[in-house]
């Protein structure tokens, strides 16, 4: 059901109710409802087949792969064995390092607007 109901207050923001959820729309920033759904879900249909793509592969590789003789031809289109340790250790590692600078910036910012 594609229905809006809008409420105006002063002119200086619209509260919109599609779909029964709330939508707060600022004034010169509009944009089509249906065009931000639209992209959303194209969005994470792009990223939920990277994740099915990855897992995939991987699983291919890691479980499937050791029980394929060493000369089939599927070999060719996988990394050593080794790698499949370590390339998830080196992305576990680097994330933390990310995610450990950016609370620390973030920490760090929100103490110089106490000051």
């Amino acid at each position: 059901m594609l229905g809006s109901l809008d409420c105006r207050s002063r002119s200086r923001f619209t509260i919109s109710l599609v779909n029964q959820s709330i939508w707060l729309t600022l004034p010169g920033t509009y944009k089509s409802r249906h065009t931000m759904e639209l992209a959303d879900r194209a969005i994470g249909f792009i990223l939920a087949s990277i994740s099915v793509t990855i897992f995939t592969y991987y699983t291919f590789w890691v479980i499937i792969l050791p029980f394929v003789d060493k000369d089939h031809f599927v070999h060719n289109y996988f990394l050593p064995q080794e790698y499949a340790i370590l390339l998830p250790v080196y992305a576990g590692v680097s994330l933390i390092c990310f995610l450990s600078v950016f609370i620390g910036y973030v920490m760090l910012q929100s103490k110089k607007k106490k000051v």
